[in-house]
């Protein structure tokens, strides 16, 4: 347990981040499975490029606030993109 004062408050920040993030983690989580049960279904192409839109908003939200690394938000970006652009083809 913390003892010194600027300890304390270490503490109380790193507590309001933990949550922040996980809530930021959750959406994108969310977002993405959204995105796969959407070219799961392959019923409506016209809607994939706007899941996909909505799911790299999110991860580019999620690397500003620092949730996510520059590289790892790049790389879920990119892995994403070329799995819609392979249903899109077919």
């Amino acid at each position: 347990m913390a003892n010194h004062q600027s300890a304390e408050k270490r503490n109380r920040q790193n507590e309001k981040r933990k949550t922040r993030n996980a809530a930021i983690r959750s959406k994108v989580h969310t977002q993405e499975r959204k995105l796969e049960e959407t070219i799961k279904n392959k019923k409506d192409k016209a809607a994939i490029p706007d899941m996909l839109s909505k799911t790299v908003s999110a991860i580019a939200t999620a690397r500003s606030k620092g949730v996510f690394h520059k590289r790892t938000a790049s790389r879920k970006i990119a892995r994403l993109s070329r799995r819609v652009q392979k249903t899109i083809e077919k």
